[in-house]
């Protein structure tokens, strides 16, 4: 399940509209005293295709109240230079896409000893239609086309505005996992075993600010809300809190394979929490004719680990050490846009007996219009 809400301005007095009109709904429709009906704006709305700012459209004094202070909101918090970026000037966009995701752990040991396994590639599909920054759609498990019955579920929250973003993610899945290397087993080298015994969730909760906020447009790389109309890059700083649950039961292995893991104990479990300074860079770049642009954006976060009693090392205080990097390309004309996105979300946990690194790599490709 993904639901994106590019700027939350526009979600408020688009709730706050529909606040009005059901308002003005279960009245009397009594005629002012320029004989306008006090809901004359709402089908006026409807049969312009809900263009707000449209001057024949007949506001009473509460929902012209509204529209000034998403009109303030708009200024102060998604304005930006012209010369590098502007606005789609539609509304609307229907979009759809396909979303691919895996999911990594790794574990190193003393003399070059580790233990790695991935997820199979998960895979969904869908549409979804936009009003402004309101998307309604829906994905589907595409895994059942190949009879892989898996239990996965993710969410993803989005809200990007020209000073910062809020992003928030939700990851859960139980086996579908492929061991690929157990210490000195199979003489060191990789092989292939089917591993079920994992549980994993995660949840991220990002918010950083965008400092070359006049110039550079992360929603022009992500949602299309924008153009870039020249090169520019910007720092980011901001905050990262994150938990982790993972559990990993080795005691099924076959014994030829259990004698060569290199814990100290077949069942393991990792569970933690961080809070994080979160800081880095992102930069778009413009091809020209202006068709095509990039995006490359990097961030690390430092900060405070807590392990929790649940976990098999104990209540412990550790360093956060978690990285983030997303790639966009998109290619603009006139109403339609395609776009590829990859991103992948990395954290490193360490002990006196090994280092932990877990990862989750996802791909998605899109293709849409706006009118």
């Amino acid at each position: 399940m993904q639901l994106k809400l590019s700027i939350f301005l526009r979600h408020v007095f688009f709730c706050l509209v529909l606040f009005a009109s059901a308002h003005g709904a279960g009245a009397v429709c009594v005629p002012d005293s320029a004989g306008h009906s006090s809901t004359r704006w709402i089908r006026q709305l409807i049969d312009n295709r809900f263009a707000i700012h449209d001057s024949t459209i007949y506001y009473p004094a509460f929902p012209r109240f509204v529209l000034n202070v998403y009109n303030w909101g708009d200024r102060t918090f998604n304005s930006y230079e012209k010369d590098y970026v502007v606005g789609t000037g539609m509304n609307w966009k229907l979009q759809a896409k396909t979303y691919g995701w895996l999911e990594s752990q790794t574990m190193f040991f003393p003399k070059n000893s580790r233990l790695s396994m991935h997820s199979n590639l998960f895979m969904d599909a869908g549409a979804y239609i936009s009003f402004m920054a309101v998307s309604v759609g829906y994905m589907w498990n595409m895994d059942k086309l190949f009879d892989r019955d898996t239990k996965r579920r993710t969410f993803n929250f989005d809200f990007t505005c020209s000073r910062f973003s809020i992003n928030y993610s939700k990851v859960s899945s139980e086996g579908g996992m492929i061991l690929t290397h157990l210490g000195d087993y199979n003489d060191g080298r990789d092989f292939r075993y089917d591993f079920d015994a994992v549980d994993i969730s995660a949840t991220n909760i990002d918010a950083y600010y965008f400092f070359n906020n006049r110039r550079y447009s992360h929603a022009a790389a992500y949602s299309f809300s924008k153009y870039q109309l020249r090169t520019a890059g910007t720092a980011i700083v901001g905050i990262n809190l994150a938990e982790q649950n993972i559990s990993m039961d080795f005691s099924g292995l076959p014994p030829d394979m259990l004698n060569y893991l290199p814990l100290d104990n077949p069942s393991y479990t990792f569970h933690h929490r961080d809070i994080a300074v979160l800081g880095g860079y992102g930069r778009n770049w413009v091809l020209k004719p202006r068709r095509w642009l990039l995006n490359l954006t990097a961030m690390g976060a430092l900060g405070y680990k807590r392990t929790l009693e649940n976990a098999t090392d104990g209540k412990r205080n550790l360093i956060a050490n978690n990285y983030k990097v997303s790639l966009s390309a998109v290619y603009n004309h006139r109403k339609l846009f395609a776009s590829a996105q990859a991103r992948f979300n990395g954290s490193l946990y360490f002990n006196s007996s090994f280092t932990h690194f877990s990862s989750f790599s996802s791909l998605t490709l899109i293709v849409g219009m706006r009118f």
